[in-house]
């Protein structure tokens, strides 16, 4: 269901159409909606904030990026940690050198926390009187109803939803992609268990080589920055515990580790950044910070609405290329056991032909925007 202003309506594309009074749109459907939903949005000069992962593949995100810059709209991914101070601490103390270049960053996650790894649909059942099927299908090929897909399931199958990666990569691999200015990775290498055209897996890790670039953001602006090695786990799996975290203290369920020639990092979740060994932060100078503070995500962009900056993660500029990078990970899960070329300009996987049905799907008729 879909509420605009004071009217709830079935189906977006008749709320935009008829409530020309909007003057922005909060998308929080599953994933397979998130584009449809925003490029009509979008096209009809709404500003829009979408959760994340903003796309459900890597094409939709690039056109996402796209259609923000052409429309002229404010857009926001909503990876809402992203405003947290804490994930800004983080980022700041990266930038500024607290443990020296950073070669290696291992981010981890407890997703999936909803059932993955089947290898076949299961059976049909009746579809629940107060629910639209075919609409909530959308772009999504047709197939039968089953409770082990909605709701809430969804996440799990590849047609609708994005897996753990999905989920949670736009929240965890978020501040490592911006301490470290990373870009589009050059090569995608995937170990799984369970993944099938039909779901994604029970575990997966994923191996993204970023390389050498030219920092943005001061301290590091137009400086070199060293290649970098981004190994993501899900389904539990988490990277050797470092030896700096002692005996006494537990992995976090979720968190990044950042290797740097001058130490180690660890965020927990998304927003508590210590040095480890403990002891590092008792004569730790913190910078001075040097990142805008902002009130909440949401905030930002209702700010953003009225007139004021761009977002921290707009379409076009940060969210955009986070999302790609992230659902690029699934395209190694997809294609697992193959280490994957990327060529990001042109959007191909230059050494695996057969992965281009993973950057960009096909639509069911009716829903190409």
């Amino acid at each position: 269901m879909f509420r605009g202003a004071s009217q709830t309506w079935a189906d977006f594309r008749e709320m935009i159409e008829k409530q020309k009074e909007i003057d922005a749109v909060m998308v929080s459907t599953p994933d397979h909606m998130h584009y449809p939903a925003a490029m009509l949005a979008m096209k009809s000069g709404k500003a829009v904030c979408v959760e994340k992962p903003m796309a459900h593949s890597v094409w939709e995100a690039r056109q996402m990026a796209e259609a923000a810059k052409k429309y002229k709209v404010a857009t926001q991914m909503d990876n809402e940690f992203h405003s947290h101070p804490g994930l800004r601490t983080g980022v700041e103390w990266v930038k500024a050198g607290a443990i020296g270049a950073v070669r290696e960053v291992h981010v981890w996650t407890d997703r999936p926390i909803w059932p993955q790894g089947f290898a076949k649909r299961p059976p049909t059942q009746p579809v629940p009187a107060n629910l639209n099927w075919d609409l909530w299908l959308g772009p999504a090929p047709f197939r039968d109803y089953h409770d082990s897909l909605h709701p809430f399931k969804w996440r799990g199958w590849w047609d609708f939803g994005c897996g753990a990666l999905g989920d949670m990569g736009c929240h965890l691999i978020d501040i490592s992609y911006w301490a470290l200015d990373l870009g589009q990775p050059t090569t995608l290498e995937a170990i799984q268990e369970g993944n099938s055209a039909e779901a994604a897996p029970k575990w997966s890790t994923v191996t993204y080589q970023f390389p050498a670039r030219k920092g943005k953001v001061r301290p590091q602006e137009g400086k070199e920055l060293p290649p970098v090695t981004l190994k993501w786990y899900d389904g539990k799996k988490k990277p050797e515990r470092p030896e700096e975290l002692g005996p006494k203290r537990k992995m976090p369920s979720n968190g990044t580790l950042f290797v740097g020639e001058k130490g180690k990092l660890l965020v927990t979740n998304w927003t508590s950044p210590r040095l480890i060994p403990e002891e590092k932060m008792k004569d730790f100078k913190r910078p001075e910070p040097f990142i805008k503070r902002v009130k909440s995500h949401k905030h930002e962009w209702i700010e953003a609405v009225k007139g004021g900056p761009r977002c921290g993660s707009d379409f076009e500029r940060y969210g955009g290329p986070l999302c790609e990078t992230v659902l690029l990970g699934n395209l190694a899960v997809r294609c697992s056991n193959k280490k994957l070329e990327w060529d990001a300009e042109n959007l191909r996987v230059k050494n695996a032909p057969e992965a281009s049905q993973y950057v960009k799907r096909e639509y069911r008729k009716g829903w190409e925007f």
